[in-house]
């Protein structure tokens, strides 16, 4: 097979290292095809040609990947980004080091292949590996069954936030989770009338921060973090990309539904902003960028629930960052800010959609830092960001005004990437891109604080809403409001199930359980 053993003694390294799964029958019928003799060279030029067309589509397949189909639907979208952010891109994929690498792996192949029978070693490891998993599997049935294994997320059905894997039986968990999170709902209760009840709600929503980002960029220390309140620490955001997650959050007040179904027309009792309209509050939308890429800002206004509401105006604010499509990213303190004075102007209480894109992948520094890739220039907006945050709860605190600041992002920035996903890439939503460090903090409140209630069970949207409804109902700022604890309690739980277009996953003791877009499921153990 000659160079032919390259291909395959790639796809052998790519299947150990756990970025392949590769379909052994076709393998070994693809090398039984590309061994046989042929003595007509115009035959031999048609195997070659077709061997060609076969092995490109073979191994995009075999690779954990997002389906083609979905990165020729995303061209458009990959067009608008600037160059810059194309380069790191290209340079994330093919790193200069793996071609230097791929390059001395060719010269000792040549060398060695005048010694080394590489295409009876090829084949035998083709032959040998898939042999031992079916031996390996029959040893496992005898030795009987495994214990029942329970994900560390609820057990489907009984709305505890688990799931039960351990049959392997995952389109059978993923439609009993559909059928309890189906009827689920938040009810508000009526507002507390008094004057020194009510409250403004400010809802940022952070694009691009997961736990495991925090980790990566060493923010688990952040001050922000120890001044929530409350603090999710298995917070599902479900999904890995803004508009879904902008239209989950919008539709808090209710269970978590498909991919498709989230743009399909919903209750009006499950758009969180509608029902905080009813109890007297007025919606406000505000961003720190133009909000047009994927119509961003069409997935808010059309999900938030109040007709006619506009984005507040960004002209002449300071520009921060350059966005991944090179449009500006205005600073995150000065467009609050600006908000915030424009706020006074209205009686009664506010409620806030904010949303920032200052951690977006391929965002760019403007100023000193603006070599800086985004990958190592993340740590330095998140800081950023998180102090903006805090400075500006500073200046809602100055002002006297009663308010809960709500921190929620949308999704993970992948900042380290997985097996099958390079840094950035986020077409899988996996559990470490949809964890999400959610906080609440409760600006001028007067009672006992106490330490920051960490509300560690899984958890969603709907106990979010659920806590926002128990303050709406029974202000923790009136002088005679319960314990603080009393609003965390009890709250609904929620298994961290993720889900894209073609692409679903379930928690597993390990890692996660993959469904791609052809419907069949693979299991992906994590490597810590």
């Amino acid at each position: 097979m000659a160079s032919w053993n390259l291909y395959f003694l790639l796809k052998l390294f790519l299947y150990f290292k756990g970025d392949l799964a590769p379909l052994w029958g076709a393998n070994i019928l693809f090398i039984l095809i590309l061994i046989l003799p042929i003595e007509r060279r115009w035959i031999r030029a048609v195997r070659l040609l077709v061997a060609l067309a076969v092995a490109i589509p073979l191994l995009y397949y075999e690779s954990f990947l997002p389906p083609f189909s979905h990165a020729i639907e995303q061209l458009g979208a990959i067009m608008k980004f600037d160059s810059s952010y194309m380069r790191e891109l290209a340079e994330r994929f093919i790193p200069v080091r793996l071609l230097w690498t791929g390059a001395l792996a060719v010269v000792i192949y040549y060398l060695l292949n005048r010694w080394i029978r590489f295409t009876s070693l090829v084949l035998i490891a083709f032959i040998s590996i898939p042999l031992w998993h079916v031996i390996d599997a029959k040893l496992s049935l005898r030795a009987g069954p495994a214990a029942p294994i329970v994900a560390s997320a609820v057990a489907a059905g009984a709305g505890d936030g688990t799931l039960n894997v351990a049959g392997g039986n995952y389109e059978a968990v993923l439609k009993h989770f559909r059928e309890t999170e189906a009827p689920r709902r938040v009810i508000f209760k009526p507002a507390d009338p008094r004057a020194d009840a009510r409250f403004d709600i400010i809802m940022i929503h952070v694009c691009s921060l997961s736990w495991d980002d925090l980790r990566v960029a060493k923010g688990m220390n952040n001050p922000l973090l120890s001044h929530f309140d409350y603090l999710f620490t298995h917070f599902s955001g479900a999904v890995s990309y803004s508009g879904p997650a902008a239209i989950r959050l919008l539709r808090a007040d209710c269970g978590q539904t498909s991919h498709k179904d989230i743009y399909k027309p919903d209750s009006p009792e499950c758009h969180i902003f509608s029902v905080l309209h009813q109890e007297g509050y007025t919606p406000q939308i505000a961003l720190n960028h133009d909000g047009l890429f994927d119509d961003f800002i069409g997935d808010v206004t059309r999900n938030i629930g109040v007709p006619g509401i506009k984005k507040m105006s960004l002209e002449g604010l300071p520009v921060a960052i350059k966005a991944f499509d090179g449009s500006p990213v205005r600073d995150d303190l000065a467009v609050l800010d600006r908000w915030w004075a424009a706020r006074q102007k209205v009686k009664g209480p506010v409620a806030l959609y904010y949303n920032t894109i200052t951690l977006h992948d391929g965002d760019h520094m403007v100023g000193s830092d603006s070599k800086l890739s985004s990958v190592k220039s993340y740590p330095i907006r998140l800081t950023k960001l998180m102090s903006d945050v805090d400075k500006f709860i500073s200046v809602v605190k100055s002002s006297g005004r009663k308010a809960v600041l709500v921190f929620v992002p949308e999704h993970g920035a992948a900042l380290e990437g997985e097996p099958g996903q390079i840094a950035g890439l986020r077409d899988i939503p996996t559990p470490r891109i949809i964890n999400l460090p959610v906080g609440v903090r409760l600006i001028n409140f007067t009672g006992k604080r106490g330490p920051t209630q960490i509300i560690s069970a899984p958890s969603s949207y709907l106990a979010l809403a659920q806590l926002l409804a128990n303050m709406v109902a029974d202000s923790p700022f009136k002088p005679d409001s319960p314990p603080m604890v009393q609003y965390s309690t009890n709250l609904p739980h929620t298994a961290m199930v993720g889900e894209n277009e073609g692409i679903i996953t379930l928690p597993t003791p390990n890692g996660y359980a993959m469904r791609d877009a052809a419907g069949n499921w693979t299991v992906q153990n994590e490597s810590r």
